[in-house]
């Protein structure tokens, strides 16, 4: 997919506020943080030759939603939860996310088939 043309289409067809596009090597990311009134949304594009989306963009070509994020009160409790619930989580810990804060990926064959993040507010 196209990252410039994704950011073009948010910002100037839906008046969404974007961000300049920033390298994330520790997470194998390019990302653009997309800001509307009621939602916030991460355009991702690889980054490296071990990128975590890479595989997810050979399976679909013109891109896709990638996983969902859920904001937390508190992420050690809502991993607790969730792990309480026999959702498998994809880390042992929690980790720091693109936001600078912690976050829990879980596993989409436990979650309905959607990769879903956790990420403290």
């Amino acid at each position: 997919p196209d990252l410039p043309a994704a950011t073009a289409m948010y910002r100037d067809v839906l008046g969404a506020t974007v961000s300049q596009a920033e390298d994330l090597p520790e997470h194998g990311v390019t990302t653009v943080f997309v800001e509307l009134d009621n939602t916030k949304l991460e355009l991702l594009h690889p980054f490296g030759e071990k990128s975590p989306i890479a595989g997810f963009l050979h399976k679909n070509k013109a891109g896709g939603i990638h996983h969902i994020c859920i904001e937390v009160n508190d992420i050690e409790a809502a991993v607790k939860h969730v792990k309480d619930l026999n959702i498998r989580c994809l880390s042992k810990e929690t980790r720091i996310g693109a936001h600078g804060k912690p976050v829990m990926f879980l596993h989409p064959k436990d979650c309905n088939g959607v990769l879903v993040e956790l990420e403290q507010e």
